[in-house]
């Protein structure tokens, strides 16, 4: 019987890290894939790439190298340094933490140099925190509701346990930079979409979840984004770019949302629905980034391509985050 319970936690261990490695990774592969379609429309990428762009290639605009971080992947890095070292108070060390980054104390960058890419609420939040030094007062206020919190919101569903303080984590780290209800209520439901997932439910189950917590938080615009993305199909959204999406998916927090559940609850393989969500252009690499993180935990790192994986800057530190993160 002994034997049997050992090996049984084993597996759920091992389990539990490949969710957790799928989810950061997946995280990053999104970002990186959608990189080098970031600003460009449905109609110029079925253009330049008629069949999506399938492998991670870098370029794009601000000429990513292939793999890089884009600010989507460097600012949840901050989030999971925050849950590795949190001292007193984890909202503080990820407002630390994103402070290195926009000061250049990051890898890959030369030293106080800026970010090359960042939006106006981080700007604006992280100018506050550093001037205010407190990470509760710094956000750029209602009406800024920019999905710059959800892209990195990720690592404390991964972390943390208990429901409440995921959920009053999740708001308040988002509030660091993004303080509007949209974006810290988005946060929390996201957070409990991969939760559920975490912990064996399934997409419709989590996604459930998910919109449970929106509604009991008073954000009804946010379950009405969740219920959207139960409606919205990538399949068939790519064939014509339409997705009658708010703002089109440029980089409004509750398209994000809408496109992330709509992405989790498609049953395709992760490639494939990352690849779709990155076609259907606008912010394409913070909208891949929010739905590879739901389908990495749903289908456990090796989902994410071989070919993909190599590239990823952070990979290697994602992946012993995740020994941490899963107790392995």
């Amino acid at each position: 019987m002994g034997e049997y319970s050992t090996a049984t936690e084993d597996l759920g261990l091992r389990r539990r890290w490949d969710r957790i490695a799928g989810g950061l990774l997946g995280v990053h592969a999104g970002d990186s894939l959608g990189a080098t379609a970031e600003f460009l429309s449905w109609a110029e990428i079925r253009e330049r790439y008629p069949d999506g762009i399938r492998e991670i290639v870098g370029g794009g605009k601000l000429n990513w190298p292939a793999g890089h971080a884009t600010d989507d992947t460097d600012l949840m890095r901050a989030v999971v340094l925050a849950y590795l070292d949190p001292g007193d108070d984890v909202v503080r060390a990820a407002a630390d933490q994103m402070v290195k980054w926009w000061v250049g104390e990051w890898p890959g960058r030369e030293p106080g140099s800026r970010p090359r890419d960042f939006g106006g609420a981080t700007f604006t939040g992280l100018r506050r925190y550093q001037q205010l030094e407190d990470p509760r007062r710094a956000g750029a206020g209602e009406g800024q509701a920019g999905n710059g919190s959800l892209m990195r919101c990720l690592p404390t569903a991964l972390v943390v346990p208990d429901q409440e303080r995921r959920i009053r984590e999740s708001m308040e780290i988002s509030a660091i930079t993004h303080d509007d209800s949209r974006c810290t209520i988005s946060c929390a439901a996201y957070n409990e979409i991969a939760a559920a997932l975490l912990d064996d439910a399934t997409p419709e189950e989590a996604v459930a979840v998910g919109h449970e917590v929106a509604v009991r938080l008073g954000g009804n615009d946010v379950a009405d984004a969740i219920a959207y993305g139960r409606q919205l199909k990538p399949d068939k959204a790519v064939l014509t770019g339409e997705t009658y999406l708010a703002n089109a998916g440029r980089g409004y927090v509750l398209d994000s949302l809408s496109l992330g559940v709509a992405a989790v609850l498609d049953f395709r393989p992760l490639p494939d629905v990352v690849i779709d969500i990155a076609h259907l252009g606008g912010d394409t690499d913070t909208n891949a980034a929010i739905a590879g993180g739901l389908l990495g935990i749903r289908e456990g790192v090796s989902a994410i391509p071989e070919r993909w994986r190599s590239k990823l800057q952070f990979a290697d530190e994602f992946l012993a985050a995740a020994d941490t993160f899963s107790g392995r």
